[in-house]
């Protein structure tokens, strides 16, 4: 029972930490890494990371990535899709070629710099949404923020694919090109499910009305599609996003009276508190937990040119697919700099490849550390390029 009081000491410090860093508009993500961090072999040595701290965390995975794929508007891309679209194309683009290229002049192996960029090709949505709520900013630059964090979750479930068959060794074209088609067909038949069902069909009407059957709904859907995932060679947690966006599309349907959004959004608060102050932290603890690299062996120097390589991937890429559509110079700062932020995303895909063996301790810390950083800085670098430009304005 020892792991009853590890988990309860994670907890309580980690709401302490969060709490702290709230006062400083500091992401809470970093915190409970940071927890897990101090408390785990890295630092003190308090807490080990067992079996079942490393079960809770998977199902805390599973229910961020619903929790995650709930609160996704599916229609935020609507307003200027194909630009969204662009924008998160040459986002995830640079950054790959970025992070490959850094992975490879440090001397690692084409498996293990196909691994970082794809990791660092994605950008969290939470802290772009956070960015855009803090800073008043023209509404076609927020639109292309929302819709092109939206495209790089859908690219990231791909990407998500792609390195579990990596992990699984299949390297030819044609392995390759047979996992694309799987992955795409299984994304597409459930987006189709999803807009003839949850969007549509009234029929759907005697699921929601009850808050506890639309409850355990989700539940079974969530597991069914994520077992589904794993049979079609993905990950489960594709399955488990794509739940939970196949469920946020109820925010869709033509409804007089709102009911399906009154209700999907009564199913998210009755969620949001048991998932954000209990399974979503774990995760991310756990995560701090096996942060445990040879203190000699941490290089300074990957981990500048891992941040210069996120940072910069995202600012040429996105700022080029702002400019191919006539956007000023401003404008297309604002989102290249906006979309650099890194989080909960990125650590799930690195904690599959730390366990998968894709990297080693080190390669895992540094892109922990990069994460974290990014979290940090995005957020100030937004508000001081906005407050410039309004200054000069």
């Amino acid at each position: 029972m020892s792991y009853i009081l590890d988990l309860s000491l994670l907890l309580v410090f980690a709401k302490s930490l969060e709490w702290l860093f709230e006062k400083r508009e500091i992401h809470p993500i970093i915190a409970h890494v940071l927890t897990g961090v101090i408390l785990g072999p890295f630092v003190l040595g308090i807490v080990v990371p067992g079996e079942e701290l490393k079960v809770l965390s998977e199902f805390g995975l599973i229910m961020m990535m619903l929790y995650t794929g709930l609160t996704s508007n599916f229609s935020a891309i609507s307003i200027n899709k194909f630009k969204a679209t662009v924008v998160a194309f040459l986002g995830v683009a640079f950054s790959f070629m970025f992070g490959y290229g850094t992975v490879t002049f440090f001397g690692y192996g084409t498996a293990t710099a196909i691994f970082v960029g794809a990791v660092l090709g994605n950008t969290a949505i939470e802290v772009t949404s956070g960015v855009i709520m803090r800073e008043r900013v023209d509404r076609n630059v927020s639109s292309i923020l929302m819709g092109a964090a939206f495209a790089d979750d859908i690219m990231a479930v791909y990407l998500i694919g792609v390195i579990t068959a990596l992990s699984r060794g299949a390297f030819s074209p044609l392995d390759m090109l047979f996992l694309t088609v799987r992955i795409v067909v299984f994304i597409v038949a459930v987006l189709v499910f999803s807009e003839l069902v949850f969007k549509r069909s009234r029929r759907i009407n005697f699921l929601i009305r009850d808050l506890n059957t639309f409850f355990t709904f989700t539940l079974v859907l969530t597991f069914l599609l994520a077992l589904l995932a794993e049979e079609a060679g993905l990950n489960r947690i594709i399955g488990a996003y794509l739940a939970g966006l196949t469920i946020s599309r109820l925010r869709e349907r033509k409804d007089p009276l709102i009911i399906s959004r009154i209700k999907l959004n009564e199913l998210i608060g009755e969620l949001q508190v048991v998932l954000t102050e209990f399974f979503i932290p774990l995760f991310f603890i756990y995560v701090g937990l096996v942060f445990n690299p040879p203190v000699s062996e941490i290089s300074l120097a990957l981990i500048a040119a891992l941040y210069m390589a996120a940072v910069l991937g995202k600012l040429l890429g996105c700022s080029l697919g702002m400019r191919l559509f006539r956007f000023d110079w401003n404008r297309s700062l604002m989102v290249g700099i906006g979309m650099g932020g890194r989080g909960s995303l990125e650590l799930a895909i690195l904690k599959f490849g730390l366990d998968t063996g894709l990297i080693n301790q080190l390669i895992f810390a540094s892109i922990v550390i990069v994460s974290m950083l990014t979290a940090l800085t995005t957020p100030q670098f937004f508000k001081l390029y906005v407050r410039m430009v309004k200054r000069k304005a």
